[in-house]
């Protein structure tokens, strides 16, 4: 049955389903995030320092040390980041659920409103008959 709020609830419903997308993406982002956090853990843990050799492998050593650690940090951040992320999308989703439901309400009540409407006619439709029908008999019987 259509209401007036049935456009906006399917407006609202559009909205919630783009909203769920974007929690999806911005969990796959969270997702890829701790990979490579967790690839980059794993790469540093792979680089041995050297026990012996020149000055150069030593300061190479460092180097890639640093470098691994500054990755490492990156993706910290790149976590972080993505959970912020992961989170806001859950409140707008959360939101959206919300206005959805509203209105998704506001259409109930109205298409109970007016089924109560039409009942109440059918009623008086039946009293009318009724009516109607008893008058006849009533007048047959007088007659």
């Amino acid at each position: 049955m259509k209401t007036r709020f049935s456009s906006l609830v399917k407006l609202k419903k559009t909205t919630m389903d783009k909203s769920e997308r974007v929690v999806q993406k911005a969990n796959a982002d969270l997702n890829s995030a701790s990979m490579a956090l967790e690839i980059s853990y794993q790469s540093i843990q792979g680089i041995a320092p050297p026990q012996s050799g020149s000055m150069k492998e030593f300061l190479a050593s460092r180097t890639l040390l640093s470098s691994g650690r500054g990755i490492i940090e990156h993706n910290k951040e790149w976590v972080n980041f993505a959970q912020n992320q992961v989170n806001q999308a859950k409140e707008k989703l959360k939101l959206d659920m919300i206005e959805h439901e509203k209105f998704k309400y506001l259409e109930l009540q109205e298409i109970e409103k007016h089924i109560k409407k039409l009942k109440e006619k059918e009623a008086k439709d039946l009293d009318e008959v009724a009516l109607m029908t008893y008058d006849q008999k009533f007048k047959s019987k007088k007659n």
